[in-house]
């Protein structure tokens, strides 16, 4: 059986407009996609919770009563030059496009917005920001490790174990390098090649 699963963890995004029926919708619209979402209509209460708060995406009006939505970017950058900011604007213009894109904001989005594009913008900036911890992968390439420390413990050469395993040259080259997800046969195999206990391979992970 090939290791596939690929749980995500929980990412929370901050929703900052001034418009309370979209703090509304946008907050039900991602908490129905799996995110952890906090709204707010004040753009500095919003910026008071990013100290004591760690998020991962900001959804960022640019025209409010109480501070425009560049100003609001500026005083994130003040104290946070990594987090992923996407404006939202029902006013798009060239001068606030490139003012927020110099405070590096990820995208620009103009309301309306279509659902779908928005969801993939999200999905683009937690790809791009690295938010997601593909959890199958993480675990190919400890195992993979843990094949590689094994074999050179003993001294076999990639041949010599696939040899005593009866398994290719190529698979267990591709398993050590995270290339390839080792089935349950195939680890069982390599653990007995190897004379270790299969859960030598899973210990810790």
């Amino acid at each position: 059986m090939a290791i596939t699963t690929r749980p995500k963890r929980k990412l929370r995004i901050m929703v900052v407009d001034d418009d309370l029926d979209l703090c509304d919708y946008l907050t039900d619209l991602l908490t129905e996609e799996g995110y952890e979402v906090d709204a707010f209509q004040s753009p500095n209460a919003a910026l008071d919770k990013l100290k004591n708060k760690v998020y991962h995406i900001i959804l960022l009006d640019l025209k409010m009563a109480e501070m425009n939505g560049v100003d609001v970017l500026r005083s994130i950058r003040k104290f946070d030059s990594d987090i992923c900011v996407i404006i939202l604007t029902a006013y798009p213009a060239v001068d606030t496009a490139v003012e927020t894109m110099k405070q590096d904001a990820f995208d620009y989005i103009k309301k309306p917005f279509d659902n779908e594009e928005l969801k993939e913008i999200i999905e683009r900036a937690i790809q791009s920001k690295g938010l997601v911890v593909d959890i199958s992968k993480k675990v190919c390439t400890e195992i993979g490790s843990r094949v590689k420390e094994l074999r050179k413990k003993k001294n076999l050469t990639l041949k010599q174990l696939a040899n005593r395993a009866g398994l290719s040259v190529s698979l267990i080259s591709q398993i050590e390098r995270a290339e390839s997800a080792a089935s349950i046969a195939t680890l069982t195999k390599v653990s007995a090649a190897l004379n270790t206990k299969m859960e030598t391979f899973f210990k810790g992970i």
